[in-house]
């Protein structure tokens, strides 16, 4: 079976965890940031985790990552 190809797209927005989980950032932080208050764009800077369910689907974008 030929290699897979890496999505490069998704490949520049997630990383990998040590347990296998992805990664990614958060929406939300890109303007109209006055109207949101300091807490909440705290917790926008650390990043997420993939959800459960997308899980499998970005496993194949990005097979070796």
């Amino acid at each position: 079976m030929p290699k897979m190809k890496t999505k490069r797209a998704a490949a520049k927005r997630l990383k990998r965890t040590a347990s296998g989980l992805l990664k990614r950032n958060r929406a939300w932080k890109r303007h109209k940031l006055e109207g949101k208050r300091p807490k909440r764009k705290r917790h926008l800077r650390k990043p997420g985790l993939v959800a459960k369910s997308d899980q499998p689907r970005l496993d194949r974008l990005v097979p070796y990552l």
